[in-house]
């Protein structure tokens, strides 16, 4: 089964701050992040309900490499990236994007 993947505009926001804060690390280093981040995304598009739920509906995968998870939701035949957050960020903060 082939899944769309579509991600929210808050989500693109997360995806270019860390692109940004990782590019100001290290030349390049933001580059590393989206090839991982294309990675998980792949993973997801493929895949998406081998992940569990965490939270209602929402679903997360790990990024590798970066401390960050991807949180999604299924619905049908799309996949709906809704935030891109640190590990350890507050759990209220992406759950109110749910």
């Amino acid at each position: 089964m082939v899944y769309t993947l579509t991600l929210r505009k808050d989500a693109e926001l997360d995806v270019g701050a860390h692109f940004e804060f990782y590019q100001e690390k290290r030349e390049g280093l933001g580059h590393d992040f989206l090839l991982c981040l294309e990675e998980a995304l792949d993973k997801v598009q493929k895949n998406p309900l081998i992940y569990r739920k965490i939270h209602r509906e929402v679903r997360r995968i790990p990024i590798r490499r970066f401390p960050y998870r991807v949180f999604y939701l299924v619905q049908g035949q799309e996949v709906i990236v809704t935030a891109v957050f640190h590990a350890r960020k507050d759990p209220e903060s992406w759950s109110s994007r749910a």
